[in-house]
């Protein structure tokens, strides 16, 4: 061979080497043999580029290595598998996406299955423990309250503070001498602890169970025996499941309401929500009673005794229903007059005062009765201190006038709201006082009491109010007029419960005055018109206007304001009484009086109609004195709503302090 020929043949070795080299899938087993063979001789299966013949073993694209695979085939087989496991990784991440959504949406807005704490809502502490429910008010679900009610020995009892505050308010538990009362119109119930046996007025009864059973003192009373004396029904449901408590369903709201059937089985929850605790189940076309109507949701109670929410779309049939039930109440009668009352009380502080009474009443005219401030309490044990007088009666009754004794809780040997509180919250000293001043009125031959007590406390007023009824029935008893005097209502005196005065008492005196007095921290008046206004309205709500009279003032106060000192205000701060830059003091002072002081001043006094009343005011070294007076035309704005409200007539504080025409125009509008 040439050195030509051999140029071209290692040329063409070259060409073979790299053209295996950018074959893809090229083995190196098949690069060697390659390599080989084209050093040795070239035989008759060679392969050659140019002239296209056989290609070695292993040197086509796509030629097996020696497992006898496919390098494409496995290639594209590779690439399918990551795209398949991303396609399901991707998959994999939208399903827990799509299934924690759904968890969170139920847990939002699915309907829970969670049963309510049963014992919880009812209050249950104990196992002696009863649950009470009293018309649509579960007495444990109160802000700090027990379940309301006991068993002993197989035996339901309601806790007095339930039965007095919700059921029947005439049940009277006196913890300090250990008695049950319930005042009737002509005598008492009692009622021992621990005893079968009560009296019933004077006549003895007695019962198969135990009427009265006590913890400490706190009382509870026999469930059938407060229906003796109560216009309710009642239903004990006993259950044998220890998560679900026994109940007493009382019923004793009768009257009107709203009832539903339920279209469906459902679930009566705590509150308005799916997500509230489940309290019962309730079927279809079992009949709730609807209490409010909260949208989606309504409030019912359901027959056994359970209060909650049931959704507004599972009610069907709303509709009026009335439920009554026979009971005879008992009749309180009452001594009333067949013309309007016109009363004036005469301020008798010593029995020297009596002898001028004849002076006192010679300018008055149309007067009916007078009130002379006779009697006061004059010890913690309900004795009483009298300065009634025989001959003053003579007198008034030849004078065609009444005469109903005031029985005062102040101005007297007693003086504050404790020493009242002592005396009314024992049985006994009620007793003790009220037979004094019943003996004192018969012997004297005064006609009628009136009650003025103005130093009761709210922790007294059970006991007041017991104490009027008690008093009222001696007066029933004895034929002596019985009359009642109260502040204007307002929230912070409803203790004295004027509903039950306006049962129990013949009249109530509404003192339309007071509106300001010495202990106030600012001046104004003592009646403005509004005050009295509202005052009137206010009682009739629970008083009927044939036993509601109004008091009118003879006198008004004379203030005086000065501003406080830096020491003074520093003194009080923090008070009410800082929220007041000035100091205020004042003196009351008859009709006459007040006209006479504001023309010695030299003021004119204008007149005001928000308080519709002449208003006066002027300056002294000694400070600003203000006065807002009574004078015919103040009364005359009193006396209208006396009319137009058809009032059983009007009473005066008092007698002495009027200016001498009042009276006609007293008469124009009462008699």
């Amino acid at each position: 061979m040439d050195e030509r020929e051999r140029r071209a043949a290692n040329v063409q070795r070259t060409r073979q080497q790299n053209a295996q080299r950018r074959r893809p899938g090229s083995s190196a087993l098949g690069a060697g043999n390659s390599r080989t063979k084209s050093a040795g001789t070239e035989g008759p299966g060679a392969s050659n580029p140019r002239s296209g013949g056989p290609r070695p073993s292993g040197s086509r694209p796509g030629s097996q290595r020696p497992g006898g695979q496919n390098p494409r085939r496995r290639s594209s087989r590779a690439r399918r598998r990551r795209r398949n496991m991303i396609i399901r990784v991707i998959l994999l991440v939208v399903l827990i996406i799509v299934v924690l959504g759904g968890l969170l949406f139920w847990k939002r807005y699915g309907s829970s299955k969670e049963k309510a704490d049963l014992k919880q809502y009812y209050g249950i502490q104990s196992d002696d423990d009863l649950a009470v429910v009293v018309n649509n008010q579960v007495i444990g679900a109160l802000e700090n309250s027990s379940a309301g009610g006991k068993v002993f020995d197989g035996v339901p009892y309601i806790e007095y503070s339930v039965v007095r505050d919700y059921i029947n308010e005439r049940f009277y538990w006196d913890s300090n001498e250990s008695v049950l009362l319930y005042t009737l119109p002509n005598g008492s119930v009692s009622v021992n602890v621990g005893s079968k046996e009560y009296s019933d007025i004077k006549e003895k009864k007695s019962e198969d169970y135990v009427i009265l059973k006590t913890e400490g003192k706190t009382a509870y009373i026999a469930l059938a025996f407060i229906q003796e004396y109560t216009n309710m029904e009642y239903k004990v449901y006993e259950s044998k499941d220890k998560a679900v408590p026994d109940r007493a369903v009382i019923e004793s709201d009768w009257g009107e309401h709203t009832v539903a059937s339920l279209k469906r089985d459902t679930q009566v929850r705590v509150l308005g929500g799916v997500k509230s605790p489940i309290l019962t189940e309730v079927k279809k076309s079992d009949k709730v009673r609807v209490l409010e109507d909260e949208d989606d949701w309504m409030k019912v109670r359901t027959s056994d005794g359970f209060v909650g929410y049931v959704k507004t779309s599972s009610l069907k049939k709303q509709e009026k229903e009335v439920t009554s039930r026979k009971f005879d109440e008992p009749v309180y009668t009452n001594i009333s007059t067949d013309y309007k009352i016109n009363m004036a009380w005469h301020n008798v502080e010593n029995d020297t005062a009596n002898g001028y009474m004849l002076e006192t009443i010679a300018g008055t005219k149309g007067l009916t009765t007078i009130a002379p401030t006779w009697f006061n309490i004059s010890d913690t044990d309900g004795n009483i201190s009298s300065i009634a007088n025989s001959d003053y009666v003579n007198y008034a009754h030849q004078s065609n006038l009444d005469v109903w004794a005031v029985l005062r809780d102040f101005h007297g040997g007693i003086n504050s709201y404790d020493e009242t509180y002592e005396v009314l919250s024992y049985t006994s000293k009620r007793e003790n006082l009220i037979n004094q001043v019943i003996a004192e009125a018969l012997q004297k031959k005064i006609d009628g009491i009136n009650l003025d007590f103005e130093l009761i406390s709210q922790e007294c007023g059970e006991h007041y109010i017991q104490f009027v009824r008690e008093l009222s029935v001696k007066c029933r008893q004895n034929d002596l007029v019985f009359s009642v005097n109260d502040y204007v209502p307002m929230p912070y005196n409803e203790h004295y419960n004027l509903k039950e005065q306006g049962i129990v008492a013949d009249y109530v005196i509404i003192m339309g005055y007071d509106e300001h007095t010495d202990g106030s921290y600012e001046a104004g008046s003592v009646a403005s018109y509004n005050y009295v206004k509202d005052g009137i309205e206010n009682a009739l709500k629970v008083i009927p206007k044939k036993k509601l009279v109004d008091a009118i003032p003879f006198y008004t106060r004379l203030w005086l304001e000065t501003p406080k000192t830096a020491s003074e205000l520093e003194e009080e701060a923090g008070t009410e009484a800082a929220e007041y830059p000035d100091k205020v003091t004042s003196t009351a002072m008859g009709m006459e009086e007040a006209e006479e002081t504001v023309k010695s001043a030299g003021a004119e006094a204008v007149w005001d109609d928000k308080t519709r009343q002449n208003y006066a005011e002027w300056e002294t070294d000694d400070g600003t004195y203000k006065i807002w007076l009574e004078d015919s035309k103040s009364i005359e704005e009193k006396l209208k709503l006396i009319k137009e409200n058809d009032l059983a007539g009007v009473a005066e504080w008092r007698l002495g302090w009027e200016k001498s025409g009042i009276w006609d125009l007293i008469l124009q509008y009462v008699n």
